[in-house]
């Protein structure tokens, strides 16, 4: 599912579980939210996925919001080399903010 952010402001005490800040080829950010009512991808009014220059904007824009935890997330292209066999490779993930529970 979609939410745009200020459906998300307009949330009575919205909880962000986990903020996944996806690296797309290192150029672009995407926001993706796990909350009490599941996964939400962060879009824009016109309902495109939003987009960011830098993880930085990301918790910049979220940050009057209440986020538990934080993980940047780098997807691996090594599993889409030309020669290479289809691999199920896990991301790389950096935790770059947790609240203790």
């Amino acid at each position: 599912m979609r939410i745009t952010l200020n459906e998300l402001k307009s949330l009575r005490q919205p909880v962000i579980e986990l903020l996944e800040i996806i690296s797309l080829e290192g150029q672009h950010y995407m926001a993706r939210l796990h909350g009490p009512d599941g996964l939400r991808l962060l879009s824009d009014d016109a309902g495109k996925t939003r987009l960011f220059r830098s993880a930085w904007q990301v918790q910049d824009t979220l940050s009057d919001l209440d986020v538990r935890e934080t993980q940047i997330v780098h997807p691996s292209a090594y599993h889409e080399m030309v020669g290479m066999a289809p691999a199920d490779i896990e991301p790389m993930r950096i935790q770059v903010q947790r609240q203790r529970s």
